[in-house]
């Protein structure tokens, strides 16, 4: 293991500034690529960038993101469920939705959001992979988008799984489009999507080592053809600030 590995694998600590507001703040960023010992050569060594989730929302959300909610909350009650035992909240921000799921919930919510005549989310448009490394416990965050041609409007599922046990339910068994994003997430991020019905690499090498769009991945450095020279990642650049 090189050294910019070995740095690369243990985060900063968190350190949230006092004059930060109370929001859930996943990490606390400093100079441009966030390089640690060595700087970086972008001058913005001083730079100090705090990372913070959106909070969570409050009834009445507002236009049709009530009348979702409600279908839902109906729907879900045929399933022995509701709203508020599926969800752990609910976010709106910048004009979009968001339901923050429990993992164990998943299947039973994007199935009333596809089938219910009064939400009809007819397509999955993928699923993203997010790495929060600071974020003990929910590392790593699943993020489906969803659209309803019927009804015009768009809303977004996220689950979350600690890094110990980075596994969440697939949903192709519902949307049978989202099959390949869900392996282009597993081969990016390393997150294990159960039940999904053949989870391999595809992008990547079956024989690759790690996960490229993790924070803890190494960046690497670019060969230059001139005297065996090379350009090292930005986080083992020398800072000039």
């Amino acid at each position: 293991m090189t050294d910019r590995q070995e740095i690369q694998s243990e985060p900063a600590p968190l350190v949230v500034p006092p004059d930060v507001p109370t929001l859930p703040v996943v990490d606390v960023r400093s100079g441009m690529f966030g390089g640690a010992g060595s700087g970086d050569t972008s001058g913005y060594g001083g730079l100090v960038r705090t990372i913070e989730m959106p909070a969570p929302s409050a009834r009445p959300f507002g236009g049709w993101f009530d009348e979702v909610a409600d279908e839902l909350d109906l729907a879900l009650q045929d399933d022995g469920l509701s709203l508020d035992r599926a969800v752990e909240a609910v976010v709106v921000d910048r004009g979009e939705i968001t339901f923050h799921l429990r993992p164990e919930h998943l299947l039973a919510f994007v199935t009333r959001l596809r089938d219910e005549p009064a939400l009809r989310f007819e397509i999955c448009t993928g699923v993203s992979g997010v790495h929060y490394p600071n974020q003990t416990g929910r590392e790593f965050h699943a993020v489906w988008h969803f659209l309803s041609i019927t009804h015009n409007r768009r809303v977004r599922v996220e689950v979350s799984a600690p890094s110990s046990h980075p596994h969440v339910p697939s949903i192709v068994s519902v949307y049978p489009g989202d099959d390949w994003h869900e392996r282009e997430t597993f081969d990016m991020f390393g997150i294990v999507f159960d039940g999904h019905p053949g989870l391999t690499r595809i992008l990547m090498p079956d024989d690759w080592v790690g996960f490229p769009q993790r924070k803890d991945y190494p960046l690497g450095g670019v060969p230059v053809e001139y005297k065996g020279a090379t350009i090292p990642p930005p986080d083992e650049r020398r800072s000039y600030s």
